[in-house]
């Protein structure tokens, strides 16, 4: 049933989600109770679209978050560099100390702030990042909100380590995100010990503005809740620059990456800027849980800020991406498409076309060899009348997925 907006969702513990792919019995297989959690959709999409291609045909990916373009040269050519001196070793649990600096630096540089190196801890990937801020800030029963739709993987994850989701319900009203005002009817509903926010956001695309972050830090403060600011696409903005918490509250929790902007996805490389408080419990897990990111990775993500221009060209890539698909969809039969203010998704209402996101997706792979993520993946209320495409491939693999789909709605009209 749909909620009205900003209100929260009651969600029972590892609901069943429909998938695209085979269910398995998690109680008849002997895995933990912790394992129990809803796949993600858009990795099974993936899987099936490779199996498609392993027999020959032909797929146009749209269903992930991945860019197409490699890593920049100067991160390339740092990790070739690298690799020719021989060994490859382990570094300190929290990141290479120049590299840490970098990271300050861009913030100084981008934000105009100053950052302690000291606080930045380089990550596994922001995955790890999220594993670890969660394992620092909530203990097992605590109730943490986040937004829906949202990334799944926030749910799945603090499902799996016992902490509870609190699915906030966004809409129109709020800009699609969560406001101070829907944290605090939670927190007095049922007490909160944290909110997690991301701006830009996955599957939306939308961007909280400076004011509103700071509002929602604020708020944070005064009910004594951590904060966690999801930041991975900034750098991909296509109106306004993306502003980070850290501008408006010390005390934020910052989760980055050089997945997205630095287009590298599988050098599983991020970061996170830390509270002072936090830093040595995060230290600790992180020797215990990843004794330390991979070094290739950090020397390379290190150079990689020195491939802007590059960089630059490929968000310009992204920009005709977004114009197409913004002009073309509604064409198609998806309405209401949500703000597109930054990361590299359209999320769209599918309800002229299907009211059921897994099937419109299966049998566009199928039918159209066009992969499409349900919107069930980010909204278990309300999405089976949505989709998200991905235009974080190349512009010309966009306008054919764009092709393909036309063709096939036609034929089925």
């Amino acid at each position: 049933m749909r909620q009205g907006q900003g209100r929260v969702t009651p969600e029972p513990r590892r609901a069943p989600l429909p998938s695209v792919a085979d269910s398995h019995d998690d109680a008849r297989s002997g895995a933990a109770l912790r394992a129990a959690v809803a796949p993600f959709i858009a990795m099974e999409v993936l899987s099936q679209a490779v199996a498609i291609e392993a027999k020959g045909g032909s797929v146009v990916h749209m269903e992930l978050g991945e860019p197409g373009a490699p890593a920049p040269r100067p991160a390339r050519e740092a990790a070739k560099r690298a690799i020719d001196k021989g060994r490859i070793g382990y570094t300190p649990a929290l990141g290479i100390p120049s590299l840490r600096e970098r990271i300050a630096r861009h913030y100084r540089d981008t934000h105009g702030l100053s950052i302690d190196s000291q606080r930045i801890a380089v990550t596994t990937g922001s995955s790890a990042g999220f594993i670890l801020a969660f394992l620092a800030c909530f203990d097992a029963g605590d109730r943490v909100a986040i937004a829906s739709p949202g990334y799944p993987a926030y749910r799945n994850i603090l499902e799996a380590l016992g902490v509870e989701p609190v699915i906030v319900e966004t809409g129109p009203a709020d800009r699609w995100a969560i406001t101070p005002e829907a944290v605090r009817a939670a927190h007095e509903k049922r007490k909160l010990k944290g909110v997690l926010a991301m701006s830009p956001a996955n599957p939306t695309g939308v961007m909280m503005s400076a004011d509103a972050i700071a509002s929602l830090s604020r708020a944070c403060d005064q009910l004594g809740l951590w904060f966690i600011s999801d930041e991975i696409y900034h750098g991909l903005t296509y109106e306004a620059p993306a502003s980070t918490a850290l501008a408006a509250a010390t005390e934020a929790i910052v989760v980055n990456s050089f997945s997205k902007y630095f287009c590298m996805t599988g050098w599983r490389i991020g970061w996170l800027v830390l509270p002072p408080r936090l830093l040595r419990a995060v230290e600790r897990l992180a020797q215990n849980l990843f004794i330390s990111p991979p070094y290739i990775s950090q020397i390379a993500a290190e150079a990689a800020f020195e491939g802007t221009d590059e960089l630059e060209e490929v968000r310009a890539g992204y920009a005709q991406s977004r114009a197409l698909l913004l002009e073309a969809l509604p064409r198609l039969g998806l309405c209401d498409l949500l703000p597109v203010d930054g990361a590299f998704y359209v999320y769209g209402d599918i309800t002229r076309l299907s009211n059921d996101s897994v099937e419109f997706c299966r049998r566009a792979l199928v039918e159209a060899g066009v992969a499409l993520t349900p919107g069930v993946d980010f909204d278990r209320s309300r999405g089976s009348r949505h989709i998200r495409l991905s235009f974080a491939g190349s512009p010309q693999s966009v306008r054919e997925g764009v092709e393909r789909l036309a063709t096939w709605l036609k034929r089925r009209a």
